[in-house]
């Protein structure tokens, strides 16, 4: 365990290096050189091996970008946020499922001439602890250590919504004490083993990684996200800017068919969990379809224990585990900005200062290609929302 620790360690070094406008300079070049050798290159997806990249492997799947006469390569899996995150900005892949907040560092630190131009997903993710201990509350973890998958991820920042809320204070080094919890960032398949051993008493992470602790009896969820912050983004879909003004009809149909994919998920979540599993021909993830379906297609049963057990304490918001809606709605955005200037992360944190939240909605994503997509399957009807590119954000502990 403590050489996935050190690895973790390492990959979130390598991230923060990246995430430089010095560091990732190298790869930037890379892709110009090779978006210029092929100006019409095929949809090349990354991902990593979590439900947040669903809508991707479904749309390559379900040949929603093949039937529009895209040319497509198959999806290809990295094992970490830094592997996938060099493979983007270097032009290897043009199409990637990346963290909401890590695309704001992702464009604002390293200046990277990326755009948010759908949300992948809605929800998805939930905070682990042991099976075998007695905690109700995130209080009875003080004076531990809880692993998050990265500094600039929505998990970070409604943990630490959630530790304002109990008085608890995020160290990122040393011993924790008192109200104290320590943070570290580690790999969604080092966190299980690390929660089995003791090394971590919890931790918040994409599924299906929670529901893999539940399978395998060492976890429980103590708290949903999407039971914090209603329908919130987890991970959006990130293009290149060179993409979307130089080849926008070739944009529109790669958006289009991901939106196309969440809306025919929504129809066949169980289905989704089988396509996806590890014994389908597409061997898109490593993943059980018994755990993909408690993520994908919780059971009443299950949802009735999650409202009973205090995961779900908003018994009025949409209850699914993890849900599909494509369109960026800019108050997201804003709020997202908002807070992680007031989450505690590790690294170069300054240019957080110069960032208007309201500045970067309109900076940051594109929406122009997912409103037509949006419209074209019949509105926001179609994914069981409002007829409306507005929201109000709520965000209630």
């Amino acid at each position: 365990m403590k050489d996935s620790l050190v690895t973790s360690r390492r990959d979130f070094l390598k991230l923060s290096a990246l995430f430089t406008a010095a560091g990732a300079a190298p790869l930037l070049t890379s892709l110009s050189q090779a978006q210029a050798a092929e100006p019409q290159a095929p949809v090349r997806v990354g991902y990593l091996p979590i439900t947040d990249a669903t809508p991707l492997l479904i749309a390559h799947q379900q040949e929603f970008w093949q039937k529009q006469g895209l040319n497509v390569e198959k999806p290809r899996l990295f094992r970490s946020w830094a592997q996938l995150v060099e493979a983007f900005l270097s032009g290897q892949v043009n199409l990637v499922h990346m963290l909401s907040p890590m695309a704001v560092y992702a464009r604002y630190g390293s200046q990277s001439p990326a755009k948010i131009v759908a949300w992948n997903h809605i929800d998805g993710s939930s905070i682990a602890v042991a099976a075998n201990k007695d905690v109700e509350t995130l209080k009875d973890l003080a004076g531990t250590t809880i692993a998050i998958p990265f500094w600039y991820s929505i998990h970070n920042i409604i943990l630490q919504y959630l530790f304002r809320r109990d008085g608890l204070d995020p160290i990122g080094e040393g011993t924790p004490t008192g109200n104290q919890v320590k943070l570290v960032v580690m790999a969604p398949s080092d966190m299980l083993p690390a929660l089995a051993t003791g090394r971590v008493a919890a931790y918040i992470v994409a599924e299906p990684f929670v529901a893999l602790s539940e399978v395998n009896k060492v976890g429980k969820v103590l708290r949903f996200t999407g039971d914090v912050w209603k329908e919130h983004a987890c991970c959006v879909a990130l293009m290149h800017q060179q993409d979307l003004e130089g080849r926008p009809e070739w944009s529109q149909k790669v958006i289009t068919g991901l939106v196309k994919a969440q809306a025919w998920i929504r129809d066949n979540r169980a289905e989704t969990a089988a396509l996806l599993s590890r014994r389908a021909l597409g061997r898109y993830t490593p993943h059980t379809e018994d755990v993909l379906k408690k993520v994908l297609a919780p059971t009443a049963e299950e949802q009735a224990f999650y409202k009973k057990s205090g995961a779900i304490k908003h018994h009025d918001w949409p209850s699914h585990r993890i849900d599909f809606q494509p369109f960026p709605f800019p108050s997201y955005t804003e709020r997202m900005v908002e807070l992680l200037k007031d989450t505690y992360v590790e690294g170069n944190s300054r240019f957080l200062e110069k960032l208007a939240p309201a500045a970067v909605a309109k900076d940051l994503v594109d929406d122009s290609f997912v409103k037509n997509a949006i419209e074209s399957l019949g509105g926001m009807r179609a994914f069981g929302q409002p007829e409306s590119f507005e929201r109000e954000e709520v965000i209630d502990a």
